[in-house]
């Protein structure tokens, strides 16, 4: 291998991510090894990392695979802007200022769950203060 190239387990490693979910994210069509060794394993470039790293943030605010990958083809395609016209590369933006909106949303929604969180486990800890002596946790 040149340095060029990561192996899946290298990936995993670097993305957080489960071998298995690299997988299945490959077989879905989100990503695709940029790759294969002699050995017929897969190898990653580190723009491949990176779509894994989009795809990883944007599995928690709830996004479907689907949504996912519609989001990856219109951000490859302005990317590659391989003779877009105007009115397409505008429709491939509004495409991506939506996703953003729907992103915005979701993070506020998050945002309020931790509060509330944070506010509860203040509760518990309050609590346990007051139930709990001092010299009986071990704290002065």
């Amino acid at each position: 291998m040149d340095g060029k190239h990561m192996q899946i387990g290298e990936v995993a490693a670097r993305t957080e991510l489960s071998l298995r979910t690299i997988r299945h994210y490959e077989e879905t069509g989100l990503v695709t090894p940029s790759a294969r060794s002699q050995g017929g394993f897969r190898l990653y470039t580190e723009t491949d990392v990176q779509r894994l790293m989009v795809i990883r943030r944007m599995k928690p605010l709830g996004f479907t695979l689907e949504q996912m990958r519609d989001l990856l083809d219109a951000t490859d395609r302005l990317d590659a802007d391989g003779g877009l016209d105007a009115e397409e590369r505008e429709a491939l933006l509004d495409r991506v200022r939506a996703y953003q909106r729907v992103a915005a949303e979701q993070v506020e929604k998050l945002r309020v769950q931790l509060s509330r969180a944070e506010d509860f486990e203040g509760t518990l800890r309050a609590r346990l203060e007051r139930a709990v002596p001092p010299a009986a946790t071990g704290r002065d």
